[in-house]
């Protein structure tokens, strides 16, 4: 699964019923296939073209600037303005034959659906939501819905193309686009993108400690992309957890519509102030007039404050604490940049995955008998934190020995098998159970039993 839910929750102004918006994306969606047989942009051969409404002066000049920019933006990422979003992939005829549209949530300009393909498999869609902040507050100063509607499918026509540029495992797939110029002064666009799941901090506060550094690492690699794209150094100017969707446990930001390949002009070092509600970090103007890395520094603080500080620190391993305590304070002040930011949470992985931040410690499996040949039968059992199974006691580990330290320290443990499972770093699951004594026969199992435990018992 991935992408688009990050619309998923209304935000201000926009509190219409999901039955309400599925109607509006229902007929956006058939006013966009109705009568083309799945093709794209040009309407019905012979069909008289529909007339043109005057539109207000300054509604005029916001389309001619967002239609400006658009056709810069496809110039440097190598496409063709708003030609480029009819072509590849999925188009209008994919789009026409898709069943069970249900809406997953909106924002200011764009409504997000869920719809099954006809071949197989699901996408989310991303269209104009027409009843949406961007378009009603458009409304209410010029008063021409259409025209309204034209200037927020740019920005979807803008995300579309930096879809198009941008490949990385950190945002999220565009699968193909319906895109119809044919209406005046209205263009309907349609994206259709991978599918993924909202983002939930809380639950996320809940997972083991290695989950919640693969959000944060997954992350830092994105910024490392978007520092260095193929378009320059690009800043997530709406950069929050909305903005990104969990796809088969990985992050993927799936909102980049606000995302910027400017780099703030400058004339002297107090032109670059960058500026948090918290904190403001003086930056360099350089010789070409820009403020010195302002997009990559921005994208990081964000992700410190929004991510790193939550989702670092908690339950980490001991020996790992003084290690995320640099990054959460380099970050925090900006004096890292994502170069030595990336480079810091690979020697974190490398300790962890190498099992080195366990050195110097002492030996407990001594304190254990093992039995080979066993293993202990699933069941439900004491609880610990952060568990990866809610029925019971089960954690990462580097090896027997450090699983046999973890049962030491947990007063109900008196037993645990390494399990054949494994972690994203390939390191096993352990099992840990308070009582030793069901245990069925597994000739590649190995179940370690403390000596005082088993004093007495009947194996």
């Amino acid at each position: 699964m991935a992408a688009a839910v990050a619309a998923g929750r209304a935000r201000g102004g926009a509190r219409l019923s999901a039955a309400a918006l599925l109607a509006l994306l229902a007929l956006a969606l058939l006013a966009l296939t109705a009568g083309r047989g799945g093709a794209g942009g040009e309407g019905q051969p012979g069909s008289p073209p529909p007339p043109r409404l005057p539109l207000p002066p300054g509604l005029r000049e916001e389309l001619r600037q967002r239609r400006r920019d658009l056709r810069r933006l496809a110039a440097v990422a190598g496409g063709g303005g708003e030609a480029a979003a009819a072509a590849g992939g999925l188009g209008c005829g994919d789009l026409s034959l898709a069943t069970g549209v249900s809406v997953l949530g909106w924002g200011f300009t764009k409504v997000v659906a869920r719809a099954a393909l006809a071949g197989g498999g699901a996408v989310a869609l991303k269209s104009v939501h027409g009843a949406g902040r961007e378009v009603r507050q458009c409304v209410q100063r010029y008063g021409a819905p259409a025209g309204c509607r034209r200037l927020a499918a740019y920005k979807l026509l803008k995300e579309v193309t930096l879809l198009q540029r941008l490949q990385h495992p950190g945002i999220v797939q565009l699968h193909g686009q319906c895109y119809d110029n044919s209406g005046d002064p209205e263009i309907r666009v349609t994206a259709m993108l991978e599918l993924g799941s909202p983002l939930e901090m809380i639950q996320l506060l809940q997972t083991p400690w290695e989950e919640r550094f693969k959000i944060c690492l997954s992350l830092v690699k994105l910024l490392f992309y978007l520092a260095h794209s193929p378009l320059g150094s690009i800043v997530l100017l709406d950069f929050q957890p909305r903005q990104f969707v969990m796809v088969d446990g990985n992050l993927k930001v799936t909102d980049i519509d606000d995302a910027s390949t400017e780099e703030l002009s400058c004339r002297e070092d107090n032109d670059c102030t960058l500026d948090f509600p918290t904190k403001s970090f003086p930056l360099k103007c350089s010789a070409v007039g820009k403020c010195e890395g302002i997009n990559e520094k921005k994208n990081l603080f964000n992700a410190y404050r929004y991510f790193f500080t939550y989702l670092l620190p908690h339950s980490a391993p001991p020996a790992l604490q003084p290690f995320l305590s640099d990054i959460l304070n380099a970050t925090g002040d900006l004096r890292y940049g994502i170069n030595e930011t990336l480079k810091a949470f690979e020697k974190v992985l490398h300790l962890y995955k190498s099992g080195l931040y366990l050195q110097k410690r002492p030996l407990h499996l001594k304190d254990y008998i093992s039995l080979k040949g066993f293993r202990m039968v699933e069941g439900e059992d004491y609880k610990c934190w952060p568990s990866y199974s809610h029925l019971g006691c089960l954690l990462s580990v580097h090896s027997a020995e450090e699983a046999a330290a973890i049962c030491n320290s947990q007063s109900q443990c008196q037993s645990f098998i390494v399990t054949q499972r494994r972690t994203w770093t390939g390191r096993p699951l352990a099992s840990f159970q308070s009582s030793p004594t069901d245990l069925i026969p597994d000739a590649n199992a190995v179940v370690y039993i403390k000596r005082s435990a088993s004093s007495g018992e009947r194996l």
